[in-house]
């Protein structure tokens, strides 16, 4: 039987967006390194997995952009939170205290026989609509392209942005577990009109934690990944 590859674990826990970027940066370095500058996927693990709640409110826009970015930009600042330009796909989406930021930094080589830029968003995709059947939520659901993401009925639960660059990706799945739902009124999430968003705590109807969901997330991301994650500490500069 062949051993499954390995991913290593990283929790970076609460902490500013800002941070929670450069350590995926480092890990993105090393694993760039490993990886080698030969036709192979070279020695090491698949990749790493960062998993993180952002300490506070920020919107994020991906490599798109409206017709007025930087009015766009000082509008949302002046609601209090921060603004960040990330190297991902899509457009504007928020992040903040509540939601659980996924980020895969893997070797798309070394994953079931090397995956597709897009196989690999539906296995994304498939890692948290595991994680909603873990939870009671069997009516959530992935839709077909270009939409991304894990939906219940019109309202996006968890927003889907990759890079992928030398077969490494970076960044991943933003999921909402108890957050503050209000910061999206001031956006049109991801450039989708007339499309919500919803959390699981508004879904299942009680107050559901990063924390609390990380587990189960951990075993649906095993599951969908076949791989077999673990603990590692956050690499240096």
């Amino acid at each position: 039987m062949r051993a499954r590859p390995a991913v290593r674990l990283l929790r970076l826990g609460r902490r500013p967006y800002a941070e929670s970027l450069a350590a995926q940066e480092r890990c993105a370095a090393r694993q760039r390194a490993e990886a080698g500058a030969g036709p192979g996927p070279g020695p090491g693990a698949a990749g790493w997995l960062l998993l993180s709640e952002p300490a506070g409110p920020v919107y994020t826009r991906g490599l798109r952009s409206g017709p007025d970015p930087a009015g766009e930009e000082r509008r949302l600042r002046a609601l209090g939170a921060e603004f960040r330009r990330a190297a991902r796909g899509g457009l504007l989406t928020f992040h903040g205290p509540g939601q659980l930021l996924a980020y895969p930094v893997l070797d798309l080589r070394r994953l079931g026989g090397g995956l597709s830029l897009r196989a690999y968003v539906g296995a994304l995709e498939a890692a948290a609509l595991g994680l909603c059947r873990r939870l009671g939520l069997p009516a959530a659901r992935a839709l077909p392209p270009p939409r991304t993401g894990v939906w219940l009925r019109d309202r996006k639960l968890c927003a889907v942005g990759v890079h992928c660059g030398r077969h490494i990706t970076s960044h991943g799945l933003a999921l909402n577990c108890c957050t503050d739902l209000t910061w999206f009124d001031h956006i049109v999430p991801c450039g989708l009109e007339g499309m919500g968003v919803t959390s699981l705590s508004e879904e299942l109807q009680r107050h559901v934690t990063v924390d609390e969901i990380t587990d189960p997330f951990l075993d649906a991301f095993e599951e969908v990944f076949q791989c077999t994650l673990t603990f590692q500490e956050e690499p240096m500069e």
